[in-house]
């Protein structure tokens, strides 16, 4: 039996913030997806979208027929600084319940989309070096790995790797300074 796709969805605060956070808080208590110890609270989430649609970014869901959140994928500042304009680093969380099911690439793919068209030139992305399913995602969608910072978080009484893999788009056609 099949599964049937995924409908696509600009997330927004008032419909989506409670299933975001409970994905985000379940990456934190249980996995290394996220590099934080405290599960976040509604405010944070305030500010999280308050920053997404300040900048302009976008949060993508994917939802089965009766409307649930299944997963999210978004991006965000790379660094504060005028010259990394046109990179962005993204991430994409699913549900526990849905993941190893392919949504993690439909939501790349249409976050890919949406970079090309928005004018980016590179989307990195941050993995645990332990999560082979990401990388192998990622890898899958054309992602370069770019080089892991051994030892640089600390969860679960471990050290944990960071290993960092790119997509260089061949947006912006005429990319400017300032």
């Amino acid at each position: 039996m099949t599964l049937p796709l995924p409908r696509l969805i600009d997330c927004s605060e008032a419909d989506h913030a409670p299933a975001i956070l409970e994905i985000l808080n379940d990456a934190i208590v249980n996995t290394t997806a996220l590099y934080d110890y405290a599960p976040r609270s509604p405010q944070a989430m305030a500010a999280w979208f308050a920053t997404k649609r300040t900048n302009g970014f976008p949060v993508v869901g994917a939802v089965d027929t009766s409307g649930q959140l299944l997963g999210f994928a978004s991006w965000g500042t790379f660094r504060a600084f005028p010259a990394y304009k046109y990179t962005v680093e993204h991430s994409v969380y699913l549900h526990r319940d849905h993941r190893d099911r392919g949504l993690g690439k439909v939501l790349m793919q249409e976050l890919i989309h949406r970079a090309r068209a928005a004018q980016l030139h590179v989307m990195v992305g941050c993995i645990d070096a332990s999560n082979a399913g990401s990388i192998a995602l990622h890898e899958r969608l054309g992602f370069t790995h770019s080089g892991t910072f051994p030892q640089v978080g600390f969860k679960f009484g471990r050290w944990l790797d960071a290993a960092f893999y790119q997509l260089v788009l061949e947006t912006p056609a005429q990319p400017v300074d300032g």
